[in-house]
């Protein structure tokens, strides 16, 4: 199993990966910091985990548009925000398990 070291908003983090595929994955990183960047300085540093969390809706987002496919109903903006306070508390505690490693 391969290993690569990774840098996103200047914290690294080693990831495992299959035999061959550290090339991609330094790849998919490099887009990944610098989308991160990106968003840095259109909100400031907001946390780790709150960044991870708005750039994965974000990405998810332009997935969402290239597939042409429609989106869910709207949500309130009450739902739309108790949602990203809960999916930010658990990608807080996934960033909280990767510093412990």
């Amino acid at each position: 199993m391969g290993q690569v070291t990774v840098n996103l908003n200047g914290h690294h983090y080693t990831i495992g990966c299959a035999d061959g595929d550290e090339g991609r994955l330094k790849v998919l990183a490099g887009d990944l910091d610098e989308r991160m960047t990106t968003l840095v300085g259109a909100v400031g540093q907001v946390g780790d985990a709150r960044l991870l969390v708005m750039l994965s809706l974000l990405l998810l987002d332009e997935m969402e548009e290239v597939r042409g496919g429609s989106s869910p109903a709207p949500r309130t903006d009450d739902a739309a925000a108790s949602a990203i306070e809960s999916l930010a508390a658990r990608m807080e505690t996934l960033a909280e398990r990767l510093e412990a490693t």
